[in-house]
């Protein structure tokens, strides 16, 4: 009888782990690179806030043994993963070309053989890469959430009107309601 119970207890341990293993959500850490921040050749606004924020998200990941996949575009000087970011070894890091990061990187076929079925998306710019990630993931078929105050962005000008930072990030969220949850840092960890 007590090898019976052993037994049963390893099959429920060894699928017990299995299904740890097998959690379908993925962090996608985009573009979190140090050309953005203060000094770079294209500084946003506040990304310094943003990036503590994806840092607190990536901290939560990796205890929680989630899947984190870093994105970056092929961009010098100062093209590295910000530090608050950076991968460790076993961490996915993609380079793009392209303003959307499923084109031409394979992303979605590492995300497909992983079997996730949710992105969870932060990073920079919040109007362009950010917002390219999450429509071309949720036009893929994932089910996106994306944490706004773990993205930046800055003023942008069209027509000689100059539209500000805050006011871009803003709206480019309340567009992307369409393709996804929108939260904050806190109130996705306040979840998870």
């Amino acid at each position: 009888m007590k090898q019976v119970f052993f037994a049963l207890f390893l099959l429920f341990s060894v699928f017990r782990g299995e299904a740890q293993q097998t959690d379908s959500t993925a962090l996608l850490l985009i573009d979190i690179q140090n050309f953005y921040f203060p000094g770079g050749a294209a500084a946003l606004h506040e990304p310094e806030k943003a990036a503590e924020n994806a840092q607190l998200l990536l901290e939560h990941f990796r205890e929680n043994k989630g899947l984190v996949v870093h994105v970056k575009h092929n961009f010098e000087p100062d093209g590295e993963i910000h530090k608050l970011v950076q991968p460790v070894e076993g961490e996915k890091v993609f380079t793009k070309n392209e303003v959307n990061a499923f084109l031409n990187t394979g992303l979605k076929a590492y995300l497909d053989q992983s079997n996730i079925k949710d992105v969870v998306l932060c990073g920079m710019q919040t109007h362009m890469c950010l917002e390219a990630a999450t429509r071309a993931a949720h036009d893929f078929g994932f089910n996106c959430t994306v944490v706004g105050d773990a993205c930046a962005t800055q003023d942008i000008t069209y027509n000689n009107v100059i539209t500000t930072a805050e006011q871009v990030h803003n709206s480019t969220l309340a567009t992307l309601r369409n393709y996804g949850k929108v939260v904050t840092t806190h109130e996705y960890l306040e979840t998870e």
